[in-house]
Protein backbone atom coordinates (compact mmCIF):
# COMPACT_ATOMS: atom_id res chain seq x y z
CA UNK A 1 0.00 0.00 0.00
CA UNK A 2 1.48 3.32 -1.08
CA UNK A 3 1.89 6.07 1.51
CA UNK A 4 -0.98 8.51 1.98
CA UNK A 5 -0.11 12.21 1.86
CA UNK A 6 -2.34 15.01 3.16
CA UNK A 7 -1.84 18.28 1.23
CA UNK A 8 -3.11 21.34 3.15
CA UNK A 9 -2.97 24.33 0.78
CA UNK A 10 -5.59 26.91 -0.23
CA UNK A 11 -4.00 27.74 -3.60
CA UNK A 12 -5.90 25.59 -6.16
CA UNK A 13 -3.08 25.75 -8.73
CA UNK A 14 -0.40 24.64 -6.28
CA UNK A 15 -2.64 22.00 -4.75
CA UNK A 16 -3.44 20.56 -8.19
CA UNK A 17 0.23 20.60 -9.24
CA UNK A 18 1.32 18.83 -6.06
CA UNK A 19 -1.52 16.32 -6.17
CA UNK A 20 -1.02 15.34 -9.82
CA UNK A 21 2.72 14.81 -9.43
CA UNK A 22 2.39 12.88 -6.18
CA UNK A 23 -0.27 10.62 -7.70
CA UNK A 24 1.89 10.08 -10.78
CA UNK A 25 4.66 9.00 -8.41
CA UNK A 26 2.28 6.43 -6.92
CA UNK A 27 1.15 8.16 -3.72
CA UNK A 28 -2.41 8.46 -2.42
CA UNK A 29 -3.26 12.14 -1.93
CA UNK A 30 -5.93 13.79 0.23
CA UNK A 31 -6.46 17.58 -0.16
CA UNK A 32 -7.58 20.20 2.36
CA UNK A 33 -7.95 23.92 1.65
CA UNK A 34 -7.94 25.45 5.14
CA UNK A 35 -6.31 24.89 8.51
CA UNK A 36 -9.31 23.57 10.39
CA UNK A 37 -10.22 21.00 7.74
CA UNK A 38 -6.55 20.03 7.40
CA UNK A 39 -6.13 19.39 11.11
CA UNK A 40 -9.36 17.36 11.25
CA UNK A 41 -8.28 15.21 8.29
CA UNK A 42 -4.86 14.66 9.84
CA UNK A 43 -6.51 13.21 12.95
CA UNK A 44 -9.06 11.21 10.95
CA UNK A 45 -6.80 9.80 8.22
CA UNK A 46 -3.48 9.43 10.07
CA UNK A 47 -1.52 10.09 6.84
CA UNK A 48 2.09 9.06 6.35
CA UNK A 49 3.10 12.65 5.53
CA UNK A 50 1.55 16.11 5.73
CA UNK A 51 2.41 18.89 3.27
CA UNK A 52 1.38 22.12 4.97
CA UNK A 53 1.17 25.69 3.66
CA UNK A 54 1.86 28.47 6.15
CA UNK A 55 -0.63 31.05 4.88
CA UNK A 56 -3.99 29.33 5.26
CA UNK A 57 -7.53 30.64 5.86
CA UNK A 58 -9.26 30.11 9.21
CA UNK A 59 -6.16 28.79 11.01
CA UNK A 60 -2.60 29.49 9.82
CA UNK A 61 -0.09 26.72 9.12
CA UNK A 62 2.16 27.44 12.10
CA UNK A 63 -0.77 27.05 14.49
CA UNK A 64 -1.91 23.87 12.72
CA UNK A 65 1.60 22.41 13.01
CA UNK A 66 1.81 23.24 16.71
CA UNK A 67 -1.57 21.61 17.33
CA UNK A 68 -0.56 18.49 15.40
CA UNK A 69 2.60 18.17 17.49
CA UNK A 70 0.66 18.52 20.76
CA UNK A 71 -1.84 15.80 19.77
CA UNK A 72 -0.45 12.31 20.46
CA UNK A 73 -2.45 10.97 17.48
CA UNK A 74 -0.53 13.17 15.04
CA UNK A 75 2.64 14.08 16.95
CA UNK A 76 4.90 11.73 14.98
CA UNK A 77 3.57 12.38 11.47
CA UNK A 78 6.28 14.12 9.41
CA UNK A 79 5.38 17.64 8.22
CA UNK A 80 6.81 19.30 5.12
CA UNK A 81 6.18 23.05 5.11
CA UNK A 82 5.31 24.26 1.61
CA UNK A 83 5.22 28.06 1.43
CA UNK A 84 6.19 31.24 -0.37
CA UNK A 85 7.72 32.61 2.85
CA UNK A 86 11.38 31.76 2.36
CA UNK A 87 13.27 34.04 4.74
CA UNK A 88 15.49 32.46 7.38
CA UNK A 89 13.21 33.68 10.17
CA UNK A 90 10.21 32.05 8.49
CA UNK A 91 12.10 28.74 8.38
CA UNK A 92 13.13 29.05 12.02
CA UNK A 93 9.50 29.65 13.01
CA UNK A 94 8.42 26.65 10.98
CA UNK A 95 10.97 24.32 12.55
CA UNK A 96 10.21 25.66 16.03
CA UNK A 97 6.54 24.87 15.39
CA UNK A 98 7.49 21.26 14.68
CA UNK A 99 8.05 21.05 10.91
CA UNK A 100 10.47 18.38 9.69
CA UNK A 101 11.43 20.07 6.44
CA UNK A 102 10.74 23.28 4.51
CA UNK A 103 10.23 23.78 0.77
CA UNK A 104 9.90 27.29 -0.65
CA UNK A 105 7.55 28.16 -3.52
CA UNK A 106 8.18 28.18 -6.43
CA UNK A 107 9.87 24.78 -6.40
CA UNK A 108 10.95 22.13 -8.83
CA UNK A 109 8.75 19.04 -8.86
CA UNK A 110 11.77 16.74 -8.64
CA UNK A 111 13.00 18.57 -5.53
CA UNK A 112 9.56 18.20 -3.94
CA UNK A 113 9.50 14.48 -4.67
CA UNK A 114 13.03 14.08 -3.30
CA UNK A 115 12.02 15.78 -0.03
CA UNK A 116 8.93 13.59 0.23
CA UNK A 117 10.95 10.41 -0.34
CA UNK A 118 13.53 11.49 2.24
CA UNK A 119 10.89 12.16 4.90
CA UNK A 120 9.11 8.87 4.27
CA UNK A 121 12.40 6.95 4.36
CA UNK A 122 13.27 8.48 7.68
CA UNK A 123 10.00 7.50 9.31
CA UNK A 124 10.62 3.95 8.08
CA UNK A 125 14.02 4.04 9.71
CA UNK A 126 12.74 3.73 13.27
CA UNK A 127 14.79 0.63 13.80
CA UNK A 128 17.50 1.94 11.47
CA UNK A 129 19.86 1.92 14.41
CA UNK A 130 18.46 -1.40 15.55
CA UNK A 131 18.81 -3.03 12.13
CA UNK A 132 22.52 -2.29 11.87
CA UNK A 133 25.42 -2.87 14.20
CA UNK A 134 25.82 0.82 14.99
CA UNK A 135 26.79 2.63 18.17
CA UNK A 136 23.77 3.01 20.43
CA UNK A 137 25.45 3.95 23.69
CA UNK A 138 28.55 5.63 25.01
CA UNK A 139 29.20 6.93 28.50
CA UNK A 140 26.04 8.59 29.84
CA UNK A 141 24.07 8.27 26.59
CA UNK A 142 21.99 5.33 25.36
CA UNK A 143 19.62 5.57 22.40
CA UNK A 144 16.36 3.58 22.34
CA UNK A 145 15.30 3.50 18.65
CA UNK A 146 12.00 1.69 19.19
CA UNK A 147 10.68 4.62 21.26
CA UNK A 148 12.76 7.53 19.98
CA UNK A 149 14.18 8.07 23.44
CA UNK A 150 17.55 8.72 24.96
CA UNK A 151 18.70 7.53 28.37
CA UNK A 152 20.80 10.48 29.48
CA UNK A 153 22.63 10.21 32.82
CA UNK A 154 20.04 7.63 33.88
CA UNK A 155 17.00 9.73 32.92
CA UNK A 156 14.68 9.11 29.98
CA UNK A 157 14.47 11.95 27.45
CA UNK A 158 11.76 11.86 24.76
CA UNK A 159 13.03 12.95 21.35
CA UNK A 160 11.34 13.80 18.07
CA UNK A 161 12.24 11.69 15.03
CA UNK A 162 14.59 14.37 13.78
CA UNK A 163 16.24 14.93 17.15
CA UNK A 164 16.80 11.20 17.48
CA UNK A 165 18.36 10.89 14.01
CA UNK A 166 20.53 13.96 14.57
CA UNK A 167 21.79 12.68 17.91
CA UNK A 168 22.34 9.23 16.40
CA UNK A 169 24.38 10.81 13.58
CA UNK A 170 26.61 12.66 16.07
CA UNK A 171 26.93 9.60 18.31
CA UNK A 172 28.38 7.52 15.48
CA UNK A 173 31.29 9.97 15.43
CA UNK A 174 31.44 11.08 19.05
CA UNK A 175 34.57 13.13 19.67
CA UNK A 176 34.78 14.02 15.97
CA UNK A 177 33.50 17.08 14.11
CA UNK A 178 30.61 16.30 11.74
CA UNK A 179 30.12 18.79 8.89
CA UNK A 180 26.70 20.31 8.13
CA UNK A 181 26.75 18.71 4.67
CA UNK A 182 27.24 15.24 6.18
CA UNK A 183 24.46 15.88 8.69
CA UNK A 184 22.03 17.01 5.99
CA UNK A 185 22.81 14.00 3.81
CA UNK A 186 22.50 11.48 6.65
CA UNK A 187 19.61 12.93 8.65
CA UNK A 188 17.53 14.78 6.06
CA UNK A 189 18.45 12.51 3.18
CA UNK A 190 19.23 15.06 0.47
CA UNK A 191 22.21 16.98 -0.86
CA UNK A 192 23.13 20.04 1.18
CA UNK A 193 22.51 23.65 0.22
CA UNK A 194 23.81 26.91 1.65
CA UNK A 195 21.13 27.18 4.33
CA UNK A 196 22.12 25.33 7.50
CA UNK A 197 19.51 27.03 9.69
CA UNK A 198 17.64 23.72 9.60
CA UNK A 199 20.45 22.08 11.55
CA UNK A 200 20.97 25.00 13.93
CA UNK A 201 17.35 24.95 15.07
CA UNK A 202 17.39 21.23 15.86
CA UNK A 203 20.79 21.45 17.58
CA UNK A 204 19.28 24.14 19.84
CA UNK A 205 16.33 21.85 20.60
CA UNK A 206 18.69 18.98 21.51
CA UNK A 207 20.74 21.24 23.77
CA UNK A 208 17.59 22.35 25.56
CA UNK A 209 16.83 18.70 26.38
CA UNK A 210 20.36 17.46 27.17
CA UNK A 211 22.56 20.33 28.29
CA UNK A 212 22.56 21.67 31.89
CA UNK A 213 23.10 25.15 30.41
CA UNK A 214 22.02 25.15 26.75
CA UNK A 215 23.63 28.54 26.08
CA UNK A 216 26.97 27.17 27.28
CA UNK A 217 26.97 23.59 25.95
CA UNK A 218 29.26 21.00 27.50
CA UNK A 219 28.41 18.06 25.24
CA UNK A 220 27.02 19.21 21.87
CA UNK A 221 29.64 21.67 20.75
CA UNK A 222 29.81 23.97 17.76
CA UNK A 223 33.11 23.86 15.90
CA UNK A 224 32.91 27.18 14.09
CA UNK A 225 33.33 26.89 10.35
CA UNK A 226 33.47 23.09 10.53
CA UNK A 227 30.30 21.62 12.09
CA UNK A 228 29.24 19.99 15.37
CA UNK A 229 30.90 17.61 17.78
CA UNK A 230 29.34 15.37 20.45
CA UNK A 231 31.81 15.14 23.32
CA UNK A 232 30.79 12.51 25.85
CA UNK A 233 32.66 11.50 29.00
CA UNK A 234 33.54 7.83 29.41
CA UNK A 235 31.62 5.69 31.90
CA UNK A 236 33.78 6.55 34.91
CA UNK A 237 33.67 10.29 34.32
CA UNK A 238 29.96 10.13 33.55
CA UNK A 239 29.27 8.51 36.93
CA UNK A 240 31.32 11.19 38.67
CA UNK A 241 29.41 13.96 36.86
CA UNK A 242 26.09 12.30 37.76
CA UNK A 243 27.12 12.11 41.44
CA UNK A 244 28.15 15.78 41.39
CA UNK A 245 24.86 16.78 39.80
CA UNK A 246 22.90 14.81 42.41
CA UNK A 247 24.88 16.45 45.21
CA UNK A 248 24.15 19.89 43.82
CA UNK A 249 20.43 19.09 43.60
CA UNK A 250 20.40 18.04 47.26
CA UNK A 251 21.92 21.35 48.35
CA UNK A 252 19.40 23.46 46.42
Amino acid sequence: MMPRILVIDDDPAISELVTINLEMAGYTVEPANDGIKGQALAVQLQPDLIMLDLMLPRVDGLTVCQRLRRDERTADIPVLMLTALGQTQNKVEGFNAGADDYLTKPFEVEEMLARVRALLRRTDRIPKAARHSEILNYGPLTLVPERFEAIWFGKTVKLTHLEFELLHCLLQRHGQTVSPSDILKEVWGYDPDDDIETIRVHIRHLRTKLEPEPRHPMYIKTVYGAGYCLELPDEGKAMAQQDNSAALEEHK
